[in-house]
């Protein structure tokens, strides 16, 4: 079987293979003579690739930095990191940065009984692979995604996939870039069944459930972003399991992957936790009894401490929480009472920043003299209810002419708030926080009303210096050569919002 990719895309896809033929007619060529043009070009050839090969040798990429220690129960990756370098495995691009993907598909295969994984998107053939040779084993292997992305990219037909909104569309054509190894405008079945990794775990008979498994149309989001190993690992990250999020869009030779973090931690304690929330989601897994919990219908769980070590400790809360209950009951509640820790510095890099109760608690330390810095992405920081308008003392109305409710500028506005410098199509998808320097909030939570009382998440607040340093390594990347305070636009839009809503 071969499928042939939409016809609609071709424009913006090398999806159209093209023959050249050769002409061979009125030309006479001495056989003498084409073979030394032969001999000649072998040569010229042989010279060639052993000049490529050692300038490649020569100039291989080197880390910029030195790897900084780890701890040996906490251990801290970034995708964009300058300490380290690998060789994409799929573009085959050497570059920067510790290869999230890897790490997860060498954790897998330390497993002895169980693996569950619960990931809003699941894209990534390697770790699909990793996933079948442990089934086949006899691991126990599970797997939850969100219901949005539960469905193989490959069984999409021409007209769906033109039904697709441009973002959506944009996730197929990266996937034909993944599948179609022979670039030849088709996939066959052999390429489907080594690149779809969904079609990858339903041919070893690995079970998937969505958010639907309780027969809802599914909650908000199931936005999880965590592995469980042998009950005794657990991993937590900020990227989903795909290729954008992980190695760089296809379709961008710069790209090199949303900036996403990853925490990979060895306790028996916290993943009791976390295999507790997966059951509350799996229930009977695929069998049909509806007695998955996904969402609101999960009663609230309040945070847990649990210690590593002396001096290193990790509180894990999970969501959503109903808002009838105490916002500081919440998870974004968590999130506050580590910020009213900071006494010298907070440091901030968000995807998105929306709760106004977070931005108020930050206000406060501010006032009391914490040095507040603020990285949001760049399509989210710009918008009407984002916080970081409060910290640059500016409120933007929407298009109904309305202030967000609850809105409030910082009367002290300061301008160490901003968007890093990051590749075309990159994101800033990192969730995390670093209090004084030494305590970490990371997980798969925005920290935004949605994630708080709608969405499946998880936050990790951790205590532990090595891994306080990795994160303000990464900031401090990030926020080198970052665009800082309020651009022009926004307030030129600003002054015509006042024309336009008197």
């Amino acid at each position: 079987m071969r499928v042939t990719p939409h016809s609609r895309l071709g424009k913006i896809s090398p999806y159209i293979p093209i023959l050249d033929e050769l002409s061979r007619g009125g030309v006479i060529v001495r056989l003498p003579a084409l073979w030394l043009r032969f001999c000649l070009l072998f040569l010229l050839g042989l010279l060639l690739f052993f000049s490529l090969n050692h300038w490649r040798q020569g100039s291989a990429l080197q880390p910029s930095l030195e790897p900084l220690p780890q701890d040996p129960l906490i251990q801290v990756y970034f995708n964009h990191s300058q300490a380290a370098t690998y060789t994409e495995p799929y573009r085959q691009q050497e570059r920067l940065g510790d290869d999230l993907e890897q790490v997860i598909v060498e954790a897998i295969a330390t497993a002895q009984s169980s693996i569950d994984i619960a990931s809003q998107e699941f894209r990534l053939p390697r770790i699909a692979q990793a996933l079948q040779e442990k089934q086949r084993a006899g691991v126990r292997v599970r797997v939850i995604v969100e219901n949005e992305y539960s469905r193989p990219w490959s069984s999409y037909t021409p007209e769906e996939v033109g039904q697709l909104d441009e973002r959506q569309q944009g996730k197929y054509l990266e996937f034909l870039q993944l599948a179609d190894q022979n670039q030849d405008g088709q996939l066959a079945s052999a390429e489907i069944s080594q690149r779809d990794a969904l079609v990858m775990l339903q041919q070893s008979q690995i079970p998937v459930i969505d958010d639907t498994a309780d027969g809802s149309k599914g909650s908000d989001l199931m936005h999880h972003k965590f592995l469980v190993i042998d009950r005794r690992w657990v991993i937590v990250t900020s990227a989903n399991l795909t290729t954008s999020d992980v190695h760089g869009d296809f379709l961008s030779l710069e790209s090199r992957g949303n900036a996403n973090n990853l925490v990979k931690i060895d306790s028996p304690e916290l993943a009791q936790l976390y295999t507790r929330e997966f059951e509350l989601m799996w229930g009977d897994g695929p069998g049909g009894a509806l007695d998955s919990n996904f969402g609101l219908q999960k009663s609230p769980r309040p945070a847990q401490t649990v210690t590593l070590a002396p001096g290193s400790t990790v509180t894990v809360q999970f969501s959503p929480t109903s808002t009838s209950l105490p916002w500081q009951q919440s998870t974004n509640g968590l999130v506050g009472r580590a910020l009213n820790i900071a006494t010298r510095t907070v440091d901030v890099a968000l995807f998105v920043f929306s709760d106004q109760n977070l931005s108020n608690v930050l206000q406060t330390r501010h006032q009391r003299g914490v040095q507040v810095r603020a990285l949001i992405d760049s399509g989210f920081i710009h918008r009407d209810y984002s916080e970081a308008l409060d910290m640059m003392g500016v409120a933007m109305k929407n298009r109904r002419c309305r202030y967000e409710e609850g809105n409030q500028p910082w009367s002290g506005a300061i301008a160490t708030v901003g968007t890093p410098n990051l590749a075309e199509g990159d994101l800033l998808h990192h969730k995390f926080s670093l209090v004084d320097e030494h305590l970490v909030i990371t997980g798969s939570q925005n920290w935004s009303a949605a994630a708080n009382h709608s969405n499946d998440e998880n936050l990790l607040v951790i205590d532990n210096p090595a891994v306080a340093a990795h994160f303000h390594r990464e900031f401090e990347r990030l926020y080198e050569g970052a665009s800082l305070g309020l651009p022009t636009f926004v307030q030129q839009k600003i002054r015509e919002e006042q024309t336009r809503c008197p």
